[in-house]
This record gives structure tokens, sequence and C-alpha cells, in this order.
């Protein structure tokens, strides 16, 4: 059971992602764990991941996290949901810390959501080919069915976060995902949707209009965040306590692209201001 020992030092958290996708599962870290320290990298000129071969992204992954270890990093989170699908095996291999993928997590969290024991997962091409949440959910019993939603990421990107076009698309997608008439299989009634990617959460107000009624929306990045919380023995807090607590870690951004747009948009999917950010160029 984990209990309130807080580690001895402000433990310093490298969080990885093709791109600024993963800073949604940064802010959830920042929410629950205030007093560890992180380190960003987002791979943004070489998204994206999730049209790559899986050689590719492991190639990729793995020189992002051996950079973050040679930045400190003390424990590796892969907030990339491809990366962690095609390529944790590899990334845990190479790393000599503590790693964290989001697929576990995300599948552990939906599971304990659907009573009914059927979940939708939508991500994008590369993620839904690996299998990788089916696997998972199957592993705890639970029905799955999957969609692959690869306009997603650019309209995300774009900022059409509330534009008509994206709420279109996801009428499309949520459609066939939910639909039994293209599916042959027995779970027409599924009460979870999994979001299988971390630009989803942004548009997930979006996705709750367009999605049936009853159907519970569930990403990983929180449960992610309780995972990483209980791999370093920190007790789950409560928001208020959380608030009570709140330290001020230390912010540091790597992107393999240009800064100043990182700047930009890694704004609005963190919801903070992204200011320290090194330009990396890592080798091929």
């Amino acid at each position: 059971m984990p209990n309130s020992r807080k580690p001895r030092h402000r433990v310093k958290i490298g969080v990885f992602d093709s791109g600024v996708g993963g800073l949604t599962v940064l802010r959830a870290l920042l929410d629950r764990i205030p007093d560890a320290d992180y380190l960003y990298f987002g791979d943004t000129a070489r998204l994206p991941y999730g049209s790559k071969s899986a050689a590719t992204v492991a190639h990729y992954a793995v020189g992002a996290v051996r950079y973050l270890q040679e930045q400190g990093a003390e424990l590796l989170v892969i907030a990339c949901n491809t990366a962690t699908a095609l390529a944790l095996d590899e990334i845990k291999a190479a790393a000599g810390v503590e790693v964290i993928g989001v697929v576990e997590p995300g599948a552990e969290a939906a599971a304990a959501a659907s009573r009914k024991r059927k979940v939708v997962v939508i991500g994008t091409d590369a993620t839904i080919r690996s299998h990788a949440y089916r696997r998972a959910l199957e592993a705890r019993k639970v029905a799955v069915r999957e969609k692959a939603c690869p306009l997603f990421v650019p309209l995300v990107e774009e900022g059409w976060v509330e534009h008509p076009v994206t709420e279109q698309v996801a009428k499309i997608y949520l459609s066939e995902a939910f639909s039994p008439e293209v599916h042959s299989d027995d779970m027409p009634d599924a009460d979870v949707l999994l979001l299988g990617c971390t630009h989803y959460p942004l548009i997930k107000p979006l996705l709750r209009r367009v999605a049936p009624e009853p159907v519970a929306i569930v990403d990983s990045a929180e449960s992610t965040a309780l995972d990483v919380a209980r791999q370093l023995q920190i007790e789950s807090l409560s928001s208020s306590t959380r608030s009570e607590r709140r330290g001020v870690p230390q912010l540091k951004f790597f992107a393999t692209d240009s800064a100043e747009k990182f700047r930009i948009m890694g704004t609005r999917f963190l919801g903070l201001p992204v200011e320290d950010v090194v330009h990396v160029d890592l080798k091929e």
C-alpha cells in the first residue's frame, strides 16, 4: 500500500512525447505531484509518430529518453501513446531508471469505469494497429472495440478544439466507433470511451457532446499521474491537500523543432506559461 512518505529530495521526472500532446500528462503530474521537478522532451521535428514504423518510433524514443537521463531524470514517463504502444519494451531496456507508460494506467482506469465491461478505444493509426490497449483491456476481462481517428491530432494542433469541422469529424468517427451496423462484434452498448492519444483531452468537451449520452470518457493522464505517485510512494492527496502543499516545481522543456512554436502551442496544452524551452538537435 502507498504510504505518506515523500521523497527525501525533489525528484526530477522526465516526460517524453512526440510533440506537445504529452503536456496534458504533465499537467496531471503537476496537479498530483507538485513537489517534484520536471523535464519535458517533445520530439516536435519528427512528429507525427503515429504514421511511423515501430522500429523508427523505438529509435527516436530511446534517443530522447537517454537525453532526459543525461539531464538528470530519475524517473521517466512515456506520455506518448504511440511510443508506449510500439516501443515500451525497448525504452525500458535502454533506460537506467523506472519507466511508466500511459497504456496500462489508461486501460486500468477504463476497466474500472466500465460496468458493462465493454470499452471503445480511439487513437492514432499506429496506436490502434498495435492493439496495445486491446491487449491491456482484454487482460482485464473487458471487451474492446478500436477506432483510429487520424484527423484529430492535426485539428487539435491547429487550435480547432471547438471548430465545426472538428465536431463533424468527431460525429463521423464516433458514429462508426459505436454503431453496431459497421461491426461484427456483440458490443453495441459499450459504456466507456477511452482516449488513447494525449491530444484528445483538449477536445473532451466536444467528444462529450458527440458521444452517446451514457458513455463515460476516460483519458490516461490522471491515472498515469497516480501510477507515478505510487511509484514514488507519495500519498494520493485530495484536491484541497494538494492546494495546501503545492510547491514550486522547476519546469524545463526540450524541443527538436522551433522553441518559439513550442512555447506558443505548449502553453495551450499545458494551461500554464511555457517559458524555459531549449532547442535540441539529436543525432540520427
